[in-house]
């Protein structure tokens, strides 16, 4: 219990330094984006909301990416994510992303092994101009153990105000564990760079993982940053509050 408080307490602090770092973002033209990936039931959800709470929602962008519908089928693969990239001053989190390609579409059978190869290098070109273009770039993997996946399962079923949450996909998921073990293990070692490194996340513990996560995120959107400066005020705003003070 006093572990749990200690990992809260932690945790509103970090969200504090983060909307700092909002502030910086939205008053100096700096984009952030953040990838996050995890095994079913790891928490990405809870995280997301421990992030979007503190912050500024006219700067800050979520999606939630789910299979390509028939418009994108018939685009490259990556245009619809370039088409959600932030523009300047915002911060964009992606609720599954890019890796998709090399991860269900390969388990799948969507794609070829070869089609899969070239997207490892595909994947590392877009992340290398991203970055290389100023967006700074967190790519966070939330990790449990399958005991820790099926109990978060039961707790969902047996929650009716979480059923919703488990699908037919969790199940389909979770019987090719060792198929998703493999493709993760092999997304670390093809795309987890110098430029645009992975983070591993253990999320058995959900406020230890989120405090984790946070001090990632703050770790690398925040680097240089001065974090004591005041946010800039725009001089016509500035003129009337001192001449009506």
């Amino acid at each position: 219990m006093a572990a749990d408080k200690s990992a809260r307490d932690e945790l509103k602090a970090l969200q504090a330094q983060l909307l700092r770092i909002q502030h910086v973002y939205a008053s100096y033209a700096y984009t952030g984006v953040i990838v996050l990936e995890g095994w079913d039931a790891a928490g990405k959800g809870g995280l997301i909301r421990r992030i979007a709470w503190t912050l500024d929602p006219r700067y800050l962008d979520v999606w939630p990416i789910k299979a390509p519908d028939a418009r994108e089928r018939r685009e490259l693969w990556l245009q619809r994510f370039w088409e959600r990239l932030p523009t300047a001053s915002e911060i964009a989190i992606f609720d599954r992303s890019w890796y998709g390609r090399v991860l269900v579409e390969r388990i799948e059978g969507f794609i070829t092994e070869a089609e899969c190869e070239r997207a490892y290098d595909e994947i590392n070109a877009f992340e290398r101009t991203l970055v290389d273009n100023g967006v700074r770039l967190v790519k966070l993997f939330l990790d449990i153990d399958a005991d820790t996946q099926l109990a978060r399962f039961r707790a969902r079923y047996e929650n009716p105000a979480k059923r919703w949450k488990l699908t037919e996909d969790d199940i389909r998921n979770r019987a090719r564990w060792q198929d998703y073990e493999q493709a993760y293990a092999r997304m670390f070692e093809r795309c987890s760079t110098a430029y645009a490194p992975w983070t591993r996340i253990d999320a058995n513990h959900k406020p230890r993982a989120r405090v984790a996560a946070l001090q990632r995120i703050v770790e690398v959107l925040g680097a240089g940053l001065d974090l004591s400066a005041e946010p800039q005020v725009d001089p016509i705003v500035e003129r009337f509050m001192l001449a009506s003070s």
